[in-house]
């Protein structure tokens, strides 16, 4: 959802965002390793986050190349690990919480896609293992390519998903379904994706720039205040009881009828 007018903010550490009007593009530029993760990386998509104007409504993300992204590049779990960046066994061999405040400034990378205030999309084609199915868990919604193949590798390799993956995959799929998928490591295909509630679309991958943007233009048509609002409602869910929910689905109607009445703060 780029075009001539596009304003490129950044190009870095495997990262490009750039801003066409009220639309965001994050594109993943590290197709030679299928956009595998890096502590740099996800530097720069805290960076993104934080360099967001105001303006923006919707963000895109993508990856360039045959897949979305590989997930962790391997290359941590050496004893040299990244140019400049203590390994990631470096890092167990720390205090406690030294480590907890490493892996929470891991975790900013994956935190702000869903802020109230814009709909983030994933656009997901290929391989989207590990960090780049949290990557993809991220968003707001998934647009899936339908070679589409998601997979939570972590406990094959001893660890778990810790970035911030776990919460929205069980809301999406379920407990069960989520302990099957994280546990096994099994592939998660397009149709499965889509069925179980993974994808909100799934199509050819000739077709997925056109899905992302005829979805993108639809949440674009209503008005931003509105679809900040029931978004948040919709967030608040799992937190509230039912009386909870009417109560602030009362409270936000008031605000967006005082609004339109022009009775707003």
């Amino acid at each position: 959802m780029t075009s001539l007018d596009s304003v490129l903010v950044f190009d870095k550490d495997g990262v490009r965002l750039t801003v066409e009007d009220a639309v965001a593009t994050v594109t993943l530029t590290n197709p030679a390793k299928r956009n595998a993760q890096s502590p740099a990386l996800w530097r720069a998509l805290t960076e993104a986050g934080r360099s967001l104007p105001g303006s923006v409504r919707l963000v895109v993300l993508r990856g360039e190349g045959a897949s979305f992204s590989a997930g962790l590049d391997r290359q941590a779990f050496t004893p040299e690990g990244f140019d400049g960046e203590p390994s990631f066994l470096d890092l167990a061999r720390g205090s406690d919480e030294d480590l907890d405040a490493v892996i929470a400034e891991y975790q900013e990378a994956f935190t702000w896609w869903r802020r109230s205030d814009i709909v983030s999309i994933a656009a997901v084609q290929g391989h989207a293992i590990g960090a780049g199915f949290q990557l993809a868990l991220a968003c707001d919604l998934r647009v899936v390519a339908e070679d589409v193949q998601f997979a939570m590798r972590e406990t094959s390799l001893g660890l778990v998903p810790d970035l911030t993956g776990t919460h929205p995959l069980v809301s999406l799929v379920g407990y069960a379904r989520a302990l099957e998928i994280c546990a096994t490591g099994r592939f998660v295909r397009a149709d499965e994706a889509e069925r179980i509630g993974l994808a909100n679309i799934a199509v050819p991958a000739s077709e997925l720039d056109d899905a992302v943007r005829d979805l993108g233009a639809a949440l674009l048509a209503a008005p931003r205040d509105a679809v900040v609002e029931t978004k948040a409602l919709l967030q608040g869910v799992s937190g509230r009881s039912y009386e909870d929910q009417r109560t602030a689905e009362r409270a936000a109607q008031a605000r967006r009828l005082r609004d339109l009445a022009g009775l707003g703060d």
